[in-house]
């Protein structure tokens, strides 16, 4: 296994680290509650016996059971092996001593009395208001006097801007966890976000490194090119590669759901360095960058303009979404964070075809018609 700085911290991580929202399940239903526990818990004990010495849950994932389970994996000195990353459900928290009533309970299901790296988890705007105004800040600091947390973090999803703001409004954090992959440059935190968190001496952990498998499942036309290149690794491989190429990147995050998926993934990071990619393998990059791009539906920049709508649809989010879909040739996932993360006056389902957005759109799209595109997709 190879290892890397972390940023200001004396501690080197493990290229790879172990995500737990993918554990696989014994009703093959994704992140549900089913946890397949003798598997996922091989897959752990694989992955840490051959170097991986980062871990990665939620309060939420797979509905309370990956805490749990990771616990159990990490029985048998285990623990002493590995750091803890795990995250506080900000939006289920109503009231400031909530705080602890989660981290308590973190701590019960892990079977651990420190965790490690505590996250804010799936930083916004709006939440990171609500961390601020509650004082959750304060509890965390003072978990963290009390031996209960070792170092404090984040999640984040939302504009570099935003992202910008919570590294400059709190000098405490340890360490970020963004989603970046070579399609993400310019999405959420991106490269700038990346960079900026690296300055300033935090970790930075990358999840979605293959977006939910969508990279490591291209279409036929990709796996051609790279077939065609002599490129010996697959898809995957040379998109964890490329995160891998770059200084910035602490550690990345693999949420993997088989064996063999556990086992190609430390082959990879085995053989994985700062500034090791070649041309060829860069070009490849930029070829499977730019075919991807080509597959968008509509011209949506992201810009904002057609806001606010009058009846409070989240416009360019759900364009986003189709165009996602679009990209890389099936929509689950999109229409997961639809249902999940959209409230419901903000979908396209909501849009009533008023068309006071079409007018103040410089790229003259025609939104009422694609909303009802977006409604009839994820419905």
């Amino acid at each position: 296994m190879q290892y890397r700085n972390f940023g200001k911290l004396d501690w080197k991580v493990s290229a790879l680290g172990f995500g737990c929202m993918r554990l696989p399940t014994t009703d093959s239903a994704p992140i549900s509650a089913n946890v397949a526990e003798e598997e996922a818990i091989g897959m752990i004990r694989y992955a840490i016996d051959n170097g991986v010495n980062y871990v990665d849950s939620a309060y939420v994932y797979h509905s309370g059971k990956s805490e749990v389970v990771l616990g159990k994996a990490l029985r048998d000195g285990y623990r002493d092996k590995v750091k803890i990353a795990t995250k506080a459900p900000i939006w289920l928290i109503g009231k400031t001593e909530d705080f602890d009533k989660f981290l308590d309970e973190q701590l019960h299901r892990l079977g651990a009395d420190r965790i490690d790296f505590y996250l804010f988890h799936g930083l916004d705007k709006s939440s990171w208001d609500t961390v601020k105004s509650q004082d959750l800040l304060g509890r965390a600091e003072a978990a963290l006097k009390a031996g209960k947390i070792g170092h404090i973090g984040f999640s984040f999803h939302d504009r570099f801007e935003v992202f910008r703001d919570i590294l400059n409004d709190y000098g405490g954090w340890s360490m970020c966890l963004m989603q970046y992959n070579f399609m993400d440059t310019d999405n959420q935190a991106g490269t700038k976000g990346l960079e900026l968190a690296a300055a300033k001496g935090l970790g930075v952990v990358v999840m979605e490194p293959l977006l939910g498998g969508k990279l490591a499942n291209p279409p036929q036309e990709i796996r051609k090119q790279l077939e065609n290149s002599g490129y010996a690794g697959s898809s995957a491989d040379l998109a964890l590669q490329w995160l891998w190429d770059q200084p910035g990147v602490s550690v990345v995050l693999s949420g993997m759901s088989a064996m063999d998926q556990v086992a190609a993934n430390v082959r990879s990071a085995n053989r994985s360095a700062i500034g090791s990619l070649s041309g060829m393998e860069t070009d490849l990059i930029g070829k499977m960058r730019r075919f991807f791009k080509e597959r968008t539906a509509n011209s949506c920049t992201g810009c904002g303009y057609c806001l606010p709508c009058p009846n409070s649809v989240d416009i360019p989010r759900n364009l986003k979404l189709y165009n996602d879909g679009a990209m890389y040739g099936f929509y689950a996932e999109e229409k997961r964070i639809y249902h999940l993360f959209l409230q419901p006056e903000e979908r396209a389902a909501n849009c009533i075809q008023c068309k006071a957005c079409e007018e103040k759109c410089p790229q003259k799209i025609p939104i009422s018609e694609w909303m009802l595109k977006v409604q009839e997709k994820f419905k």
